[in-house]
């Protein structure tokens, strides 16, 4: 019976709006097509990442990020991002066992983080740490993105993202008093009942409040710059490569000590917090543990000298 007479309500004070004000009425119209488009839309696959829960072997962590017009965008660049999430699953098939949860997010963020890599990459950094809040667990550093959109279903994907139900208003005695607006999202509320609920501050979960306090804006961190550098590969008398040398131009450092250098057998990093980034695949096996660094300071040029790693015997 309330839904009746909300409904009659509805159409009431819709009929006046048409005969007293018809622009209105045409205006309203196209609002609620428009807004009824957007949240009838369903998810779409956007891109597939594959991570591995820290310390768990042979299983897998497959993480569908989704478009979907239903999640709001930020508002501003300092607002956080919205994202709905469905329930992680567990699936076992053809001898394999791994696990997939689905994340969506408004078009126009996943457009934004397409800009870039370095958009991207930020984009799925907190998608990881979403993930981690989220399920409780650590996840590795290394990821992939996998070749294909989408692990499993479209159709069972869009069932996991929309089994959340929202709140429908409670319909009380009072019904008469509610506004053409206040009618208009009660009825929404009815026929939308398999709604996401979305990271809004009034809908957030005590599991995603970390994930709003983590994500303080959606404006990226400065560009890090690569730096020019030459690298050559330095051979001894029996044309056989001796050592490795890398010159690189730093021009915006004054100190070593602003330099984080990483060194391994195959790869170096260099990185300078806010300014420079750079990482290069070694051409030789290379002995770390000789490597030695000079900086110029009237230069700002970094020399490293990487020797060439002894075969084993």
């Amino acid at each position: 019976m309330a839904g009746a007479a909300l409904a009659a309500q509805l159409w009431s004070l819709l009929d006046e709006m048409a005969e007293n004000e018809p622009q209105a009425y045409r205006r309203l119209l196209r609002q609620q097509r428009a807004e009824a488009e957007r949240l009838c839309a369903p998810p779409e696959p956007h891109l597939c990442l594959r991570a591995r829960p820290a310390g768990i072997v042979g299983r897998p962590l497959f993480i569908n990020v989704c478009s979907w017009k239903r999640v709001p965008a930020p508002k501003a660049p300092a607002d956080p991002i919205p994202v709905s999430a469905g329930p992680p699953a567990e699936v076992s098939g053809e001898g394999d066992l791994y696990s997939i949860i689905d994340i969506a997010y408004n078009p126009d963020v996943l457009q934004r983080g397409e800009e870039s890599p370095e958009n991207m990459e930020h984009l799925i950094l907190l998608t990881l740490k979403f993930v981690e809040e989220r399920c409780n667990l650590i996840l590795s550093h290394l990821y992939t993105i996998e070749s294909f959109k989408l692990k499993g279903s479209r159709e069972t994907m869009q069932q996991r993202l929309k089994g959340r139900q929202m709140p429908t208003p409670h319909l009380s005695q009072n019904t008469k008093e509610l506004t053409l607006d206040q009618l208009l999202h009660t009825m929404e509320a009815e026929d939308c009942s398999n709604a996401p609920v979305l990271l809004k501050e009034e809908s957030v979960t005590q599991s995603k409040v970390h994930l709003i306090e983590e994500i303080t804006s959606t404006e990226m961190p400065e560009k890090l710059s690569t730096p020019v550098y030459e690298i050559i590969t330095v051979k001894d008398a029996n044309k056989k490569p001796h050592k490795i040398e890398l010159k690189i131009e730093l021009p915006k450092v004054r100190s070593v000590s602003e330099c984080d250098l990483r060194i391994s057998k195959d790869d170096i990093i260099i990185e300078v917090p806010e300014k420079y980034k750079l990482q290069l695949d070694l051409p030789e096996l290379v002995d770390e543990e000789t490597t030695t660094a000079v900086f110029h300071k009237a230069k700002r040029v970094l020399f490293i000298t990487m020797p060439v790693a002894k075969p084993d015997p």
